[in-house]
């Protein structure tokens, strides 16, 4: 008889071909050869030589590698100097680095709730917080998007100990949370505002500050952020922000912070020269989400379904997984990459382009991406391409 273990696998691998829904990968080039609206570099600092040579001189004078997990060999001078400059730039008292921004999401959420305790959820937040909320092993209330009388209402059905957790910006529209309402909803309820702020930093607020600090909520009591480096700070890991005492309960219980090996320290330096650029250019800010305003502003004129965009991303609504792939390969083709978000990586099952506005995209480049998005759309889209 054979022994077949992994036949379900090409069940599976099936499925997702006949629903349009497989994912390659595909290596890129060191030096690009398209026009970039994919990557989330929102403020072009990738590549920027400052950024690179803070990352290669960590490197040279920390090593490849952070050598272990914080708690033993993997915590050095520099990963503390980032935490008291994130801290400081986004308005909070305490920060604490980890390898990742889905493992800033996980730590926090399991870190700050637990058996007994509630989590209430945006229905559109990213996969990082639903597996952290998973994880967690609270009751776990996933409400409407956007809407803080259903974080309410959850609320009031529970006693003990609670917290609503959101994407400040979320990642498939590009639309904006109420942070306002939701921090005054908490606030009645006793409970913890954890916020997501991955798209809003370096994009909104003051200079970038992001999300929280434009809503006048950063250090707020009761306020938790979590972001990522690899966005606007152009490096990789992430970290948490809010109170000291809850940065040192998470170095105390989080999982993915204790049994992590910490971040590599050329990340960790590329991060502090990106933050170093984004206080010297605030402008930089402001530029991401002008040029979001304009790519949405000329994509919708042309007659295509785009979400009016609250930061850097914007999104093209395509009539079909099949018809999105077949967009986002056309425009690859013509020269220019762009995202392609198909279930289940929206939760509504709409499938999308993902464009994401640059801060370093030139007026010349701009014109040029509409113009590639426009020619490829397919008919049905609603734009007449004849």
């Amino acid at each position: 008889m054979s022994f077949a273990p992994f036949d379900w696998i090409d069940a599976e691998a099936r499925h997702r071909a006949a629903a349009g829904l497989v994912r390659t990968l595909r290596p890129r080039d060191a030096e690009p050869e398209l026009l970039d609206l994919a990557s989330n570099d929102y403020l072009g600092l990738t590549r920027h030589p400052e950024v690179t040579a803070a990352a290669a001189a960590a490197a040279h004078r920390w090593g490849a590698g952070a050598t272990g997990s914080r708690l033993v060999t993997g915590s050095t001078a520099l990963h503390a100097e980032l935490e008291r400059e994130l801290a400081a730039f986004c308005g909070f008292e305490a920060a604490l680095v980890l390898s990742s921004g889905y493992a800033a999401n996980l730590a926090a959420l399991t870190a700050l709730s637990g058996r007994g305790s509630l989590i209430v959820s945006d229905a559109g937040n990213h996969a990082s917080i639903v597996d952290g909320c998973r994880l967690s092993r609270a009751e776990t209330a996933v409400v409407p998007h956007a809407d803080p009388d259903a974080v309410a209402k959850a609320f009031g059905a529970h006693d003990g100990r609670a917290l609503a957790v959101t994407d400040s910006v979320f990642s498939v529209d590009g639309d904006a949370a109420p942070l306002p309402a939701l921090a005054e909803v908490c606030r009645s309820a006793n409970a913890v505002l954890l916020v997501d702020d991955a798209h809003g930093l370096g994009v909104l607020g003051d200079g970038g500050r992001g999300a929280l600090a434009a809503a006048g909520l950063a250090g707020g009591d009761g306020v938790v952020a979590t972001l990522t480096l690899s966005k606007s700070l152009g490096s990789q890991g992430g970290a948490v922000l809010g109170p000291a005492r809850v940065i040192d309960h998470l170095v105390n219980t989080a999982r993915t912070f204790i049994f992590d090996t910490g971040l590599a320290p050329a990340a960790v330096g590329g991060a502090l020269g990106a933050l170093g650029v984004l206080r010297r250019e605030p402008e930089r800010a402001a530029r991401a989400r002008d040029v979001a305003t304009a790519l949405y502003t000329r994509l919708t004129a042309a007659g295509l379904e785009a979400v009016r965009p609250d930061a850097a991303v914007v999104a093209v609504r395509a009539p079909s997984a099949d018809a999105a792939v077949r967009w986002a390969a056309d425009c690859r083709t013509a020269g220019m990459a762009v995202g392609c978000f198909r279930p289940p990586s929206v939760p509504d099952g709409i499938s999308r382009l993902r464009l994401t506005a640059r801060a370093d995209l030139t007026e010349e480049q701009i014109t040029t991406a509409v113009a590639t998005i426009v020619a490829t759309a397919p008919r049905q889209a609603g734009t007449d391409v004849s």
